[in-house]
């Protein structure tokens, strides 16, 4: 289905930057709750991915010069939207500051560094 409009991502509709300040205010307000704001992340994540499978697959254009239209526009304009995750290795970095980024990497976890209980226990 294709009922593109013309739309500046510039100009912001008023709805989305009153919600955008109210994500806004409510992070700076979590912001020592690290658990709340985990949660507004996976939040935002799935939004995210709701729209991406949802709405967005059926405004997909419908010919093909539209979506090579669209193709366009996407690669122009800074690419598909992307949530980046945190890496493993930036939270442990963050809780040790003396691993600068040229200190070597720490070490991996892996199964050998933890025994579960039921592995102590047998």
């Amino acid at each position: 289905m294709n009922r593109n409009r013309e739309f500046d991502p510039q100009e912001k509709p008023r709805d989305l930057t009153a919600i955008i300040e109210e994500i806004r205010t409510l992070a700076h307000k979590e912001r020592d709750n690290c658990l709340a704001l985990l949660h507004l992340l996976r939040t935002i994540e799935q939004l995210h991915r709701d729209i991406r499978d949802s709405l967005f697959l059926e405004a997909l254009p419908d010919n093909r010069q539209a979506l090579y239209a669209l193709l366009r526009d996407i690669e122009a304009s800074g690419g598909w939207p992307y949530i980046e995750r945190m890496k493993v290795r930036s939270i442990v970095r963050h809780l040790i500051p003396e691993l600068g980024e040229d200190s070597p990497s720490p070490p991996a976890l892996s199964s050998d560094n933890y025994t579960l209980e039921s592995e102590s226990e047998g």
